[in-house]
């Protein structure tokens, strides 16, 4: 594997080596100095507070030389293409770039372009992927649930059409082997592509949930949706935001997820994402192990 930019096609064997590996990772009280000496970069040319600080300390905890890119303050100002960016970067000695931008397949048409032992790691591009939030959703749901996803009902719920969280946790699922995975959201907020293969599909939040095991929440991204997909805040938290009670359809013993950052009041409230059942912390927590198994399987040899 030189590159991690997709979670689709990638083989189950290939899934549960690295999340076991990440697991070994989040069980290690101690660094690790499998990448000393090695430089890696973070070309962020969106913002991020979660996906970039993890990296930076899962590369640090790997011992690895991290620079960080601020596209600000960068020569883009002056016009300089991203790719030149990179290969000047390259040039000075870097191997591994953690790279997220707002074009689908911007990430990929890097990696076309790396010179032999360079790796990139998507870290979200577009609605397209984002690899490692649906590794570490993998690695939370597997600690509280069990290795066996075939035996459970997962509901994700909201904006799945501008999602790449949605279609990198869809492909986990399917190579995981989850057979029961309903998708519930507003007919302007589901894709019109080939990402709910497989699914139950249901406008209905209650039945949605209704014995889930599991209920992955996303976030309503504005940002990239056109004006009129959502009639109001107000109306989308009240056919499809998560409550208590609402959330009292699902198993006793369900978890609730959410890739954060977190429109509280509108995808879920307060008592939900703050109450026991949450395990929204916890992907946080798991992020820093996924990307160090990433950042080693990549650059360690």
């Amino acid at each position: 594997m030189q590159h991690l930019l997709t979670l689709d096609g990638m083989p189950r064997a290939t899934v549960v080596e690295l999340l076991d590996r990440a697991q070994h990772f989040a069980d290690l009280a101690g660094d690790s100095d499998a990448l000393r000496g090695t430089a890696v970069c973070t070309l962020f040319f969106e913002p991020s507070t979660r996906t970039r600080m993890s990296f930076q300390l899962a590369a640090q905890r790997l011992g690895a030389h991290v620079l960080n890119f601020d596209v600000s303050t960068s020569s883009a100002r002056k016009g300089e293409t991203a790719l030149d960016t990179m290969r000047n970067l390259e040039a000075m000695g870097v191997r591994g770039f953690i790279v997220r931008h707002h074009d689908d397949g911007a990430v990929a048409r890097r990696a076309d372009a790396a010179r032999p032992g360079t790796a990139l790691v998507n870290a979200g591009d577009g609605r397209s992927a984002h690899p490692t939030q649906g590794l570490l959703d993998m690695l939370t749901l597997r600690q509280a649930k069990g290795e066996d996803f075939a035996r459970l009902k997962i509901a994700i719920v909201g904006d799945v059409k501008h999602s790449r969280v949605a279609r990198s946790d869809l492909h986990a699922l399917r190579a995981l082997g989850a057979a029961d995975v309903r998708v519930c959201a507003p007919s302007a907020l589901l894709p019109d592509d080939a990402t709910l293969a497989g699914c139950h599909v249901t406008h209905d939040l209650d039945e949605a949930i209704d014995g889930a095991d599991a209920v992955m929440t996303l976030r309503l991204q504005r940002e990239r949706m056109e004006d009129g997909l959502v009639d109001s805040l107000e109306g989308y938290h009240r056919d499809y935001g998560i409550t208590a009670t609402r959330l009292a359809r699902a198993a006793p013993d369900a978890v609730v997820m959410h890739p954060g950052p977190i429109n509280r009041g509108v995808e879920i409230t307060d008592e939900v994402a703050d109450g026991p059942r949450s395990l929204i912390l916890r992907q946080v927590a798991n992020g820093v192990a996924v990307r160090m198994a990433v950042l080693e399987r990549l650059l360690a040899g």
